[in-house]
Formats: structure tokens, C-alpha cells, sequence
């Protein structure tokens, strides 16, 4: 077995910041202005974990994987950092950002050269794994299993060895089958594997079975696909509109071999190469970067939105930290909440009201969001502001917007004449808008005859139910006073209460918006959608959880998202289905946080309702067949427990207008999480597919008690491509799970 690590596979080898971690070196550990201890860091040889000195008595692992690492950030950009080191070791501070909820690793080096090298280094290795081929990482991943089952370190495994490392890739065989492997492979009778005998045990166990029944239905010129052989796959099968160019040039792109290439044909190999790309994605690719009409009215847009997005965890006793902020952010959420209260030192801070969450001030949240809000989209980001401040703490915010956000902070309209619409995302970019109360209307305060008689305003909604549900409420509503200076800041979304929609009709003005509590918008939905789908056409609605959600769970999005509300505010910190469905949602469109309405949402004359499903231009009744074939790879749950091997299922769930909604799952399968089959077919009715979400499901089948979910991944129906596909699997949290994966065949057609 090899053992020069993934330096190889990387195309890294020499490079001088891997060579330099490998290598290691002293970091200053910082977790507190009083706690800053130095330890040695060193990349291992495998160039995928990181050692680490840990004076812990306890502590039995001193590893961590770089798959673990969701993010490094040079400088001094993580709470932690911001608030213990000095602005002068700006240069030598780097922080490694986890996935999930373990804790930032904050860090300095000794000088700035270094801590370049440090994150350059762990940068290429973690963007050099992430393009690697799922076929090139198979192949690491099994060896890696392979080398830690080879416990002397001989090169060679026996049956024993063998048998730990079946266990390593998620599959149970009895003993018989076991040696039955072991003898087929092991050529020279020896006892053991090595060499040659290794690799033959590698090929059979990621041969495909059901990727070689495919691939000879079409491999029709000496065994192999040539460019016609490709297209009538890519013309039957995938469904695809393609020409001969478009086949010659995949064979190009993924074929290995370079005398198949040269005849224009596809391998074996070359065709698994392809199916494993992005063309051979479930996700369409043409919708991966942004490809939808970004100059209409903001309203005319989905927007991920966030609630309490200070908040890490529950909202009773939770910790409240800009690296909340920032990882919403980063997952390209467009609307973020400040719930803004008076802070000690005149300081104004943000937190759960009427809770023991924990407060972060005001100035660092915006300093994070300035830093972070166009990382990974350049569309407009809405602050919401939820205000409980005193004036002169609110003077305190509007000069902090001001100074931080700078000219990126709209505080008067596009243009030089009184808007009668929102603008475009694409006129915002790079822009902030704030969201809350305005003392007076936006029209009159641009044609210079706005007196204010008053400085005060009711509190929203939001507000409100904040006070219903703290020990302190008296009133479900009163006055505020609001800052002037903050209130002219308010342009295209001021806050009012709702009053109805033939009210909102008459009296509201465009840029006025209103919050609804779920429970108030799941009832108006069913009971008014039409009028409420109407409202949306012109105006902003938010939508945010119950405050009775005190653990910060969520609520279904869909049926908000089926009546046209465009902000509808999810708990990002919690991992939950309704999370995936909504990760699932914003997917497509480059993943900008902003996905364009269907057009019976955006029309005046639409009397679409979800419900009815009367006849009109959203009724498209399609049939949508679905085979789950075979899955590869899947973790284990229970990775302390050797013996512990997944019994998987998948299910498949559509999410859309209520005829739509659906859900059907396979059998589960004993002992196989690496290469289980199931071939398995569902067929779903699909009325209006704009509206349609689909979501896989594989769980680890329990008899006694719930399910454990294995992975997921969710994407609107429009976005998926028909054919012989391969899913990602993302874990609870979002992040992918690398090398595992379904295989399924997927057919939209029109209904009969």
C-alpha cells in the first residue's frame, strides 16, 4: 500500500505551504485575553489530518480531520479573536472555522509570513479535495480504510485485517463470504494480500454492477462508446438535448484513456468519469451559477431569510455571537434580524429580550456583517431591526450604520424622482437595506413637507409577541420613541402593522411591509390565498416562527413560499428538515439568496390558489418517476462502535402545494452502507411543478426507535435533470458528505 499521503492526488507535491505544514510549527492557542497557550501544530502524512499538542489529561485524540474544517479566515475575523488580541497582530492571527457547532480554533503565528503559509496551506488542501473526482476519492478513501487496517504496518493483510477493514467501509459480511473474498483474491496462497492481490480486492469491491448493465446497452463499437453510441445514451436515456458536438465533447472532457480518446470513444472508466461530474449531476448545471432575470422588483423574489440570527442555539439561555451572523451569511441568507436593546456603557447590544441568552454589541455585529455579507453573494442584504433602544442608544446605532456600512447603507431612493416600485437586486448589489419603523411616509419626507409632530411609533408585531411571551410584558402593543436620524434610514421596507388586505390595498404604500407571526400567515393562507398571493405582488411580506418556538425550531417555508411571501425567516442554527428544504430552495441561481417567483405569483390577473388548483398557467400536471437504484459510501453513525453497521432506506419526499405533497420510501437493507442496492420505483403526480420541492431521505432503519438520518438533499423539481443521476448527501447540518451518495433514475414527463 501507498503511503505518501494525498499530496499526490492533490497535484501538491513541493508545494512549499504543504511542505511547510507538514513540517509544523508553534501557535499561540487563544481563548480568552488571561488564557493564550502555546502548541505545535503539524499536518500529518496523509496531508488530511492535523495533529495537535493538547496538555489534556484526558484527551485521547489529538487529531482533527481537515473534512472537519468548514472555512479558514486570515486576520483577526472571528469573535473570539476580535475581542482578546490587538489590532497591531492583525496580520499574525488566523482562526479555523468547524463545521457544525464545535467551537472556532483561534490562532497566532509568530509573524505575518507565517500565518499566510498556514492558511494558504490548509486552503489548498481543502479546495484540492473538494475537486477531486467522487472516483478519486473513492479510491483514497478505501485505501486510507485499507492502510488503518493494517495494523502491523506490514504492507500485507490477512482474513483478520480484511474483516476490520470491511467493517471501516460500512459493510457486514458473515465469515464465509469474508474468506471467500480473501481466496478469490489471494493468488499466491500466501496467508495474506499484498500488492497486485490488493488491487484486485479494490476492484471488486468498488466495481459497479449497475453502472456496467448501462454502460453495455450502449457500448456498441468494440466494446466501447463511441460518440454515436454516447449520444443515443445522452438522447434516450438522459433525455437530453444534445448534438454529436456536445458528445464529442464530454468524451473529451472525462475520458481517461488517451487511445479511446483519440477515436472518440468512451471507456468504462471514462463513462463513470462523466456520470460523476457535474453532468451527470441530479442538479441541472445550467442552473448552478446564477441564470435567472435579476432586474425585477425585489418583491418579486424568494429571499433566505434568518430569525434571531444572533443566536446559536436555543432562545431562552442560548449564546448570542456574530459567528452567527457570519455563517448565515456565508450560506448566502439575505435578511438578517437585530433585535436591539440598550446595553450597559451607553453601549446598545443584541439579544432575546425577556431571556438569559447572552448579548453581543451592536457595533460588532455590524462590523461582521459589513465583512461578511457579499462572501458569496453580491445581492442586497435586508437588516431586519427589531428596536427596544432609548434614543440616545439608538443615535448610537444610526451612527454605527453610518460610519460602518458607509455608502454600501441606502438611505434615500434610487434615482432622482419618487419611486412607485422596488428596485431590481441587480440595482442593489453590494447594498444594504434596513428594515424597521419610519416616522413618517417616504413620499412626504422627499417632497419636504414632512413636519413630524411625533417621535414615537407602535411597536411590530415581532416586538410585541417578544413582551407576550417575557416575564416583564404588560401590553401586547405600545409607543416607542424612535431616533429621527434612524428612522430616515428606512427606505424601501418600513415596517407597519396589518390590518387587512383591502386596508393594505387602499392605504399602504409599497415600500411598507409588514411581520407576520406563523400562525396569523398559515391561517390567512388557507383562508385568503388568493388576496394574500395579490398582496405579495406588490408589497413585502416577513414571516418569522412562533416566540413559543422557545428551542428555535422551525416551521414548514412551503406553504408560505405557495402564497408568494418572499421573507420567510427560518432559525438557521438548527438543523431540521425544514432547514434542508429551505438549503434546498436557494440551491439553484448561483446560490444568491434570491430565487424569482413563477410568474402566476408576479401577475395581477393570476387567481392562483394552492389549494384549488382552478385551471391556469400554473396547472402543469406532470408524472415524475422515480427508481432509487443503489447508494455508495454511506457514513456510519456510530463511528466509536466497530460492529456498528448502517441498515439503510431512503425515502423520497416531494414538498409543494398541498395535492403535491407526497412521501415513499424503499426497504431497508441489513448491514450495507457501502454499495447497498435497492431498485426501487416510485411514480409521484405532480400538478404544479414550479411550486415542487424534492427531497432524499436515507435513514438507518431501527426497530425499536426512530430512524437516524444517514444524509439528505433537496432541490426544486424544476432544477432536476431527468435520466440516470447521481444525489450528493449533505449531513444534518448542510455539509456534504464526501465520497457517499445515491444513484437513482429520474423521468418528469407530462401527464397523460
Amino acid at each position: 500500500m501507498e503511503s505518501n499521503g494525498t499530496a499526490g492526488k492533490h497535484g501538491l507535491e513541493g508545494d512549499p505551504d504543504l511542505q511547510f505544514l507538514l513540517v509544523g510549527g508553534e501557535l499561540i492557542k487563544i481563548r480568552s485575553r488571561a488564557w493564550k497557550k502555546n502548541r505545535f501544530f503539524k499536518l500529518q502524512e496523509d496531508s488530511k489530518t492535523l495533529w495537535f499538542e493538547s496538555h489534556k489529561i484526558f484527551r485521547r485524540k489529538h487529531t482533527f480531520s481537515i473534512d472537519d474544517i468548514d472555512s479558514v479566515r486570515m486576520g483577526r475575523q472571528s469573535e473570539g479573536l476580535n475581542k482578546h488580541t490587538q489590532s497591531s497582530v492583525e496580520d499574525q492571527c488566523f482562526c479555523i472555522i468547524f463545521k457544525g457547532r464545535k467551537k472556532n480554533l483561534d490562532l497566532m503565528a509568530a509573524n505575518g509570513e507565517e500565518a499566510k503559509q498556514w492558511v494558504n496551506g490548509l486552503d489548498k488542501i481543502m479546495s484540492n479535495m473538494l475537486n477531486l473526482s467522487r472516483q478519486q476519492k473513492s479510491e483514497h478513501w478505501i485505501i486510507n480504510c485499507m492502510r488503518k487496517a493494517d495494523k502491523n504496518e506490514d504492507n500485507k493483510m490477512d482474513l483478520k485485517e480484511l474483516k476490520h477493514f470491511l467493517r471501516q467501509v460500512n459493510i457486514e459480511v458473515d465469515d464465509t463470504y469474508a474468506a471467500e473474498i480473501f481466496k478469490k483474491c489471494d493468488k499466491s496462497n500466501s496467508g495474506t494480500l499484498e500488492g497486485s492481490e490488493i488491487k484486485h480486492f479494490y476492484d471488486l469491491l468498488t466495481d459497479r454492477e449497475e453502472i456496467d448493465v448501462i454502460y453495455g446497452n450502449y457500448a456498441r463499437t468494440e466494446g466501447q462508446m463511441s460518440s454515436r453510441d454516447l449520444l443515443n445514451f445522452l438522447l434516450t436515456e438522459q433525455r437530453e438535448e444534445v448534438s454529436m458536438e456536445d458528445a464529442v465533447k464530454l468524451i473529451e472532457k472525462h475520458e481517461v484513456d488517451e487511445t479511446a480518446k483519440q477515436k472518440k470513444r468512451m471507456s468504462k472508466d471514462g463513462f463513470l468519469m462523466y456520470m460523476h461530474h457535474e453532468e451527470g449531476s441530479i442538479l441541472n448545471p445550467a442552473h448552478k451559477p446564477v441564470y435567472q432575470d435579476m432586474h425585477q422588483p425585489l418583491n418579486h423574489y424568494y429571499i433566505s431569510s434568518s430569525h434571531n440570527t444572533y443566536l446559536v442555539a436555543d432562545q431562552l439561555k442560548g449564546p448570542s455571537s456574530t459567528e452567527a451572523y457570519i455563517k448565515a451569511l456565508m450560506k448566502s441568507c439575505r435578511c438578517v434580524e437585530l433585535d436591539c436593546w440598550d446595553g450597559a456603557n451607553g453601549e446598545p447590544v443584541i439579544y432575546h429580550g425577556y431571556t438569559l441568552t447572552s448579548k453581543v454589541l451592536f457595533r460588532d455585529v455590524i462590523k461582521a456583517i459589513k465583512d461578511f455579507a457579499f462572501k458569496t453573494s453580491d445581492y442586497p442584504v435586508i437588516l431586519s431591526l427589531e428596536n427596544h433602544c432609548t434614543v440616545d442608544q439608538q443615535k448610537l446605532m444610526a451612527h454605527y450604520l453610518i460610519s460602518i456600512l458607509a455608502d454600501a447603507l441606502v438611505t434615500k431612493p434610487l434615482g432622482n424622482t419618487m419611486p412607485t416600485n422596488f428596485p431590481s437586486p441587480e440595482e442593489l448589489k453590494g447594498k444594504f437595506l434596513l428594515e424597521g419603523k419610519r416616522l413618517n411616509k417616504l413620499d412626504a419626507a422627499l417632497n419636504n413637507n414632512s413636519v413630524v409632530e411625533e417621535d414615537t411609533v407602535s411597536e411590530d408585531d415581532e416586538a410585541a409577541d417578544c413582551k407576550e411571551n417575557g416575564e416583564k410584558a404588560k401590553s401586547k402593543k405600545s409607543k416607542i420613541k424612535l431616533d429621527k436620524e434612524l428612522s430616515n434610514m428606512v427606505i424601501y421596507c418600513k415596517s407597519v402593522h396589518f390590518n387587512g388586505f383591502e386596508h393594505a390595498k387602499e392605504m399602504q404604500a409599497f415600500y411598507e411591509m409588514s411581520s407576520f407571526k406563523e400562525s396569523k400567515a398559515f391561517n390567512l393562507a388557507q383562508t385568503s390565498a388568493t388576496p394574500y398571493i395579490h398582496h405579495n405582488m406588490d408589497r413585502l411580506s416577513r414571516i418569522y416562527p412562533a416566540g413559543s418556538r422557545t428551542d428555535s425550531s422551525n416551521f414548514n417555508p412551503v406553504p408560505m413560499w405557495n402564497v408568494g411571501c418572499q421573507i420567510v425567516a427560518l432559525n438557521f442554527q438548527t438543523p431540521c428538515k425544514e432547514m434542508h428544504i429551505n438549503q434546498g430552495r436557494f440551491l439553484p441561481n448561483g446560490a444568491c439568496g434570491y430565487i424569482l417567483k413563477p410568474e402566476f405569483q408576479r401577475s395581477l390577473p393570476s387567481q392562483f390558489d394552492p389549494s384549488t388548483l382552478s385551471k391556469g398557467p400554473w396547472l402543469k400536471k406532470k408524472t415524475f418517476n422515480v427508481m432509487v437504484i443503489s447508494a455508495q459510501q454511506l457514513p456510519k453513525i456510530y463511528k466509536d462502535k466497530q460492529n456498528s453497521i448502517v441498515d439503510p432506506l431512503v425515502r423520497v419526499e416531494i414538498y409543494g402545494v398541498p395535492a403535491d405533497n407526497a412521501s415513499k420510501e424503499t426497504h431497508y437493507i441489513d448491514n450495507n452502507g457501502f454499495n447497498p442496492m435497492w431498485n426501487e420505483k416510485f411514480t409521484f403526480d405532480i400538478h404544479v411543478p414550479e411550486l415542487a420541492m424534492l427531497r432524499f431521505v436515507v435513514e438507518d432503519y431501527d426497530s425499536m426507535s426512530h430512524n437516524d438520518l444517514i444524509g439528505q438533499y433537496c432541490l426544486p423539481l424544476t432544477s432536476v435533470q431527468n435520466g440516470y443521476r447521481h444525489v450528493p448527501l449533505l449531513t444534518k447540518r448542510g455539509d456534504v458528505i464526501s465520497s457517499a451518495g445515491l444513484f437513482v433514475n429520474l423521468m418528469l414527463i407530462d401527464a397523460p
